[in-house]
């Protein structure tokens, strides 16, 4: 479960989304104060991510994330540096995402650049810009996802899902 706080305007904004569930937020006014004068600031967010929640995470936007080739029994498949399991979606048919909201919290993207570890083909790395304006990493032109579902490096239960979710080989194309 991931939870979101915010403070916008004065108001006090908790937020949780989860894997597959639905978003809830739970609004509290601030405690009002008359030491101070009202002053206008800008808003904070800050993230927390408990301790129950799955392995997986998102590269923050920006820095590069080195991607690998682990053996699988699925054969050869992309992982991050930590052999978290990488995914396309076939939606996205090699385009920019399509994957937002409630999908994007089950799959979430890979943010940011990443870079050719081992086995990867560095011509095939890029990026596209999703719909909120972060970068996200494509392989081959698919944009890459990890998936909730991983709760470990070498997991692959998303394989398949609803066929349309795939684990990607080392050639940037789907596990059949």
């Amino acid at each position: 479960m991931i939870y979101r706080l915010a403070i916008l305007g004065g108001i006090l904004v908790l937020g949780t989304a989860g894997c597959g569930g639905t978003n809830t937020t739970e609004t509290t006014a601030a405690p009002a104060t008359t030491a101070a004068p009202a002053t206008t600031a800008a808003p904070t967010t800050s993230v927390v991510q408990s301790s129950t929640s799955a392995a997986v995470t998102t590269a923050p936007p920006g820095p590069s994330m080195a991607l690998g080739v682990a053996d699988s029994a699925l054969g050869q498949i992309l992982v991050d540096a930590a052999g978290n399991t990488l995914y396309l979606f076939t939606p996205d048919d090699s385009g920019p995402s399509v994957c937002t909201d409630d999908c994007a919290a089950a799959w979430p993207p890979v943010l940011g650049e990443a870079t050719a570890g081992p086995g990867i083909e560095a011509t095939l790395l890029g990026t596209t810009i999703r719909d909120d304006g972060t970068s996200q990493a494509t392989y081959n032109s698919w944009p890459l996802y990890f998936f909730a579902g991983d709760a470990a490096p070498g997991h692959t239960n998303g394989q398949g899902l609803n066929d349309v979710w795939f684990v990607i080989t080392p050639t940037g194309e789907a596990v059949p």
